[in-house]
C-alpha cells in the first residue's frame, strides 16, 4: 500500500484478509477485527489516518529469519532446506541485501527490487525506507541497495516467508544493516543464528555474539532462536572437532546464553568425510539436528498464530499505556503554558493599565471616571464604548490564539524528542496538532476522542487478547486428551 492508498484500498485490504483467514484461521480473523477497533479509535483521536490500519503494520505470514555472519553457511543452508539453488553461496560475501523469499507457482525463481517490499503491506520490511533514512540519513532512497525479493516453487515455502540477511559483520551500512536486523527479528516466529564452525576462535565474534546472543537471551521471545554452529564438516579434519564445538559453547556461555538449543551441522552437499567412522558419526549427529530445525521451520504456523495475538495484545497495551499518556502530557504541557502565558499577558495588560490611568487622573477614589468616557456620555453616544470595548476583545482574542500556538510550537521539540526515542503505535505529533487548533478548548481534560468509550473499546481489545490465547492453546494443546482439529494450512 503506497502513502497515496486511500482508505477504501485500506479496508478492501482488510476485507481481503478476513476472507482468507475465515477459511485457515478463525482465531486470527478474530484479531483483524480488534485491529479495526483500535484503528477507529485512532482515527477518531486522529492517531492514525484513515488510509492505515494497526494490522498492516503486522506480517501474517509466519516469518523465518536466518542471521549469522559472512560465511556462516546461511544461504547454502537455505538452498538445502528449500531444494533449490535459489540463493548464491561462496566463502566471500556474495548476498549484501536482506533477501524475502516467498512461493511461487513458476518454476522460474525471480529476483525483485525492494521497493517490492518497501511498498507492499503484506510483506516484512513495508515501509522500511523511513527507518533506515532515520537511522542512517540519506539512504532511505537507496532502498533497493538493502532489499530484494526473491520467488521459488519449494512446496517448503508454502504459506511462510523466508529471509536472508547478509553477513552481520558488515562495517559499511552497520547502522542500517543493524537497525533491519532488529526489526527482522522483532517480525520473525522463529529465528535460526549461524555461526561457522571454520572460524574455531569465537573470540573474534565478539561483537556479534554481543548483538545475536546478549541482546536476545533475555527477550521474552527467546524460545524463538535456534543457534546452529554450522559447517562443522571442515572441523572434522582436525584431532579434536569436539573442541571447536567446546570453544563456541564456552563463548556463548560467556556472553551469558547457558540456556537454549544449539545445533551442529553441515550440508548434505558439502565433500564426504573420509573417515569411514567419523563421518558415519557426524552425519547422524547432522540429520538428527536438522531434522529438529526443520521440523521447527515446518511448525512455524503455530508460532505465527501466537506472535500476531502478542502483537495485537502489544499494540493495545502501548496505545493505552505509552502513546496516549504521551499525548495527554503533551496537551497538558500545552495547557499550562498557554493558560501561564495568558495570565501574564492579563497582569501585564492591568499593570500598565492602572499605571497609565492612575498618572492621567482617571480615578475618583476607587471609581474609575476618565474624561474621556464623560466625553462620550456626554455625546449621548453609547455605542462608542460598546466599540472600543470589541476592539479590546478582538485584540485580547488575538493574542490568546498567538500564544497557543507559541505554546503549541514550545511543545514541539520535546515531543518529537519522545517520539525518537520510543517506536509508539500512532501519530502523536499529529494527534498533537489537532488538540491545539484555534476551536479546541484550552480547558479540555483529555485529548480530542479520548473517552470512557474509546478506553473500554481498547480494555475490550486486551481482554480479547486473553481469550485468543486460551482458544489458541485449546487448539493446540488438550489435557482431557480429546482430539482436535488442526489449523488448515
Amino acid at each position: 500500500m503506497s502513502s497515496a492508498a486511500g482508505p477504501e484500498s485500506v479496508q478492501k485490504r482488510l476485507n481481503d484478509l478476513e476472507a482468507h483467514l475465515e477459511q485457515e484461521n478463525p482465531i486470527l480473523l478474530n484479531t483483524v477485527q480488534s485491529f479495526r477497533t483500535l484503528d477507529r479509535v485512532a482515527y477518531d483521536m486522529g492517531l492514525l489516518p484513515e488510509n492505515r490500519s494497526f494490522a498492516s503494520q503486522v506480517p501474517w505470514w509466519p516469518l523465518i529469519s536466518v542471521l549469522g555472519t559472512f560465511s556462516a553457511g546461511k544461504s547454502t543452508f537455505i538452498n538445502d532446506f528449500l531444494g533449490e539453488a535459489i540463493q548464491r553461496t561462496g566463502n566471500q560475501a556474495v548476498d549484501d541485501r536482506f533477501t524475502v523469499i516467498v512461493y511461487s507457482p513458476e518454476s522460474r525463481s525471480h529476483a525483485l527490487p525492494g521497493v517490492s517490499l518497501d511498498s507492499d503491506p503484506r510483506f516484512p520490511f513495508y515501509q522500511m525506507s523511513r527507518e533506515i533514512e532515520r537511522v542512517a540519513g540519506g539512504e532511505g532512497k537507496r532502498i533497493d541497495a538493502y532489499l530484494q525479493l526473491k520467488t521459488c516453487c519449494s512446496d517448503r515455502l508454502r504459506g511462510k516467508i523466508l529471509i536472508d540477511s547478509p553477513g552481520f559483520d558488515a562495517d559499511a551500512q552497520r547502522d542500517a544493516i543493524l537497525s533491519i536486523t532488529d526489526h527482522m527479528i522483532d517480525l520473525s516466529d522463529l529465528v535460526l543464528v549461524l555461526f561457522d564452525a571454520r572460524h574455531p576462535e569465537p573470540g573474534a565474534m565478539r561483537d556479534t555474539l554481543q548483538h545475536l546472543v546478549v541482546r536476545t537471551k533475555n527477550r521474552p521471545d527467546s524460545s524463538k532462536f535456534l543457534y546452529v554452529l554450522n559447517q562443522l564438516d571442515t572441523a572434522a579434519k582436525e584431532d579434536n572437532p569436539e573442541d571447536v564445538v567446546a570453544a563456541w559453547l564456552r563463548a556463548l556461555g560467556e556472553v551469558g546464553m547457558t540456556t537454549g538449543r544449539f545445533y551442529t551441522v553441515f550440508s548434505g552437499s558439502a565433500p564426504s568425510i573420509q573417515d569411514g567412522a567419523k563421518r558415519e558419526r557426524f552425519e547422524r549427529k547432522r540429520d538428527q539436528d536438522l531434522n529438529e530445525i526443520y521440523e521447527r521451520m515446518d511448525q512455524v504456523e503455530i508460532e505465527r498464530a501466537y506472535r500476531i495475538v502478542a502483537s495485537l495484545r502489544h499494540t493495545a497495551t502501548t496505545f493505552a499505556d505509552e502513546t496516549v499518556p504521551l499525548l495527554e502530557t503533551a496537551v497538558r504541557r500545552w495547557r499550562s503554558r498557554t493558560l501561564f502565558a495568558d495570565g501574564l499577558i492579563l497582569t501585564a495588560l492591568l499593570i500598565v493599565f492602572l499605571f497609565w490611568s492612575v498618572s492621567a487622573g482617571h480615578w475618583e477614589g476607587l471609581s474609575y471616571q476618565p474624561s474621556w468616557l464623560q466625553a462620550i456620555e456626554g455625546m449621548g453616544i453609547s455605542y462608542g464604548l460598546e466599540g472600543a470595548e470589541l476592539v479590546v476583545v478582538l485584540m485580547l482574542v488575538a493574542a490568546h490564539l498567538g500564544v497557543r500556538k507559541l505554546a503549541a510550537l514550545s511543545v514541539l521539540p520535546w515531543l518529537r524528542k519522545q517520539m525518537r526515542d520510543e517506536r509508539l503505535p500512532g501519530d502523536v505529533l499529529n494527534a498533537f496538532q489537532l488538540n491545539t487548533r484555534s476551536w479546541r478548548t484550552v480547558f479540555s481534560g483529555k485529548p480530542l476522542g479520548w473517552n470512557d468509550w474509546s478506553e473500554g473499546r481498547v480494555s475490550k481489545v486486551l481482554h480479547d487478547c486473553e481469550a485468543y490465547v486460551q482458544n489458541l492453546n485449546e487448539r493446540f494443546t488438550n489435557p482431557r486428551g480429546l482430539k482436535t482439529p488442526p489449523l488448515k494450512g
